[in-house]
């Protein structure tokens, strides 16, 4: 019987996930990537359990999770079933780390939106602006 498993080459997954075969080498490397196949040449043929990892591991990194902590979600994924509820503890912690970096950066982005408006209304070149 004959395997239907879709597969990918490396220049699929680099444009599928935004990573870089750098990037892919080097989580293989720290083992942020585990298992993957490859062909009798070597090269590294990704399946779409690999892409749907990748796709976890690219919302982690953009969202500030540290290589540690990627490192540790990983290594409780592998463990299997029984670590869920330590997997949902650091999820837990990573989302409450980036709401707090999303109201920071709110904070931030109401200092520039009043410095924007106080050019605009300060400036003498505001005011060529606005009679524009």
């Amino acid at each position: 019987m004959l395997s239907c498993v879709q597969t990918y080459t490396p220049a699929q997954v680099v444009e599928h996930s935004g990573f870089s075969h750098d990037t892919l080498r080097y989580y293989e490397r720290i083992g942020l990537l585990h298992g993957i196949a490859r062909t009798s040449g070597g090269q590294r043929i990704f399946t779409e359990d690999d892409l749907g990892w990748l796709g976890i591991l690219k919302c982690l990194r953009d969202t500030g999770m540290p290589i540690a902590q990627m490192l540790q979600f990983a290594e409780l994924c592998r463990q299997g079933d029984e670590t869920i509820t330590s997997r949902v503890e650091l999820l837990e912690q990573h989302d409450q780390a980036v709401e707090e970096e999303i109201a920071h950066l709110r904070t931030q982005q109401r200092y520039i939106r009043n410095k924007i408006q106080w050019y605009k209304t300060a400036s003498p070149a505001a005011h060529e602006f606005a009679s524009a």
